[in-house]
């Protein structure tokens, strides 16, 4: 990998590995609805001019509207807000583990929706593992009355874990940049009614503001065009390992920023889905073939996304 391949990646590690962090310092002071129309409309502010001027972006919207609104309520409008309202009770770090538990949910779908490739010994240990480790960190919070938050969090992993299969069989021809813009457009829309009605009857302090603004501007565009640059540096399945680095960043800032215990439990947590899911989201052998160029390799493997949080 380039030393600019590096960078991005290293990049992209920290961007999603620290919307937790954020997450839980605004919606300590700002409603859920707040916190993911913020997010939104800052993101879109951004990347909508830039899809705008691409150009195409309203006969793209157009021709895939359907599925492209199945992506974005998948996608951005229920994860976000589930995820946000259940970091009102869990910590962040224990809500990013339980999120990094998404490629072995993926693994399940893929394979309940025709998915032909052999699961193996490696990959059925690997859900095993994962499965195991989140159960490690839920069990706690069940008997401590968190049921809601937990089913929040497991929510928005179902909705992680199927968005980039709509992606994949429906919105390949769509570039990333229009149909991030679209979503983050959409999503501000909906949910402005609802951050009107439950704002803040004073102003946030100021380090709410800047979570808020970390959210929408780092956490969001930034990182959804810096991983489009990953992609293009290294190709899509080489930038899906990002995925593995997000719940080490989330468990770090947690117990750096917010004091949040970081207890062996945790830790088996961590080290049990972390292993779990790269060995349920490992390749199967491939047949060898010429080299194709990255615009080719984009079109034809739609499924090396990553969720953001």
């Amino acid at each position: 990998m380039s030393a600019r391949g590096w960078l991005l990646f290293s990049l992209m590690g920290v961007v999603w590995g620290v919307p937790y962090l954020l997450i839980k310092v605004a919606v300590d002071a700002v409603s859920p609805p707040v916190v993911v129309f913020t997010r939104c409309a800052v993101g879109a502010a951004l990347l909508l001019p830039l899809a705008l001027r691409r150009g195409g972006f309203s006969t793209a919207v157009r021709a895939h509207w359907r599925p492209l609104l199945a992506f974005a309520c998948l996608e951005i409008m229920g994860p976000w807000y589930t995820l946000t309202d259940a970091e009102r009770h869990l910590s962040s770090s224990t809500a990013g583990l339980l999120i990094a538990g998404v490629p072995i949910v993926g693994v399940v779908l893929a394979r309940l929706l025709g998915d032909t490739e052999r699961l193996g010994v490696r990959r059925a240990a690997g859900l095993t593992l994962g499965l195991t480790g989140v159960a490690v960190l839920t069990l706690p919070h069940l008997t401590g009355g968190d049921a809601r938050s937990l089913a929040e969090v497991l929510l928005t992993v179902l909705g992680y874990a199927t968005a980039p299969l709509i992606a994949a069989r429906r919105l390949k021809d769509v570039p990333s940049l229009h149909l991030t813009a679209a979503c983050l457009t959409l999503a501000a829309l909906v949910y402005a009614p609802a951050a009107a009605l439950t704002r803040p009857s004073a102003p946030p302090s100021p380090t709410v503001l800047a979570a808020l603004a970390g959210l929408g501007v780092i956490c969001t565009a930034v990182a959804f065009v810096a991983f489009l640059e990953l992609i293009r540096e290294v190709g899509p399945t080489r930038s899906t390992v990002i995925t593995y680095v997000n719940p080490a960043v989330a468990v770090a800032a947690g117990a750096l920023f917010l004091d949040e215990p970081l207890t062996l439990p945790v830790l088996a947590a961590f080290l049990l889905i972390l292993a779990g899911s790269v060995l349920a989201t490992a390749a199967g052998t491939r047949r060898r073939g010429r080299p194709v160029p990255w615009s080719a390799r984009q079109t034809s493997r739609a499924g090396g996304r990553v969720e953001s949080p």
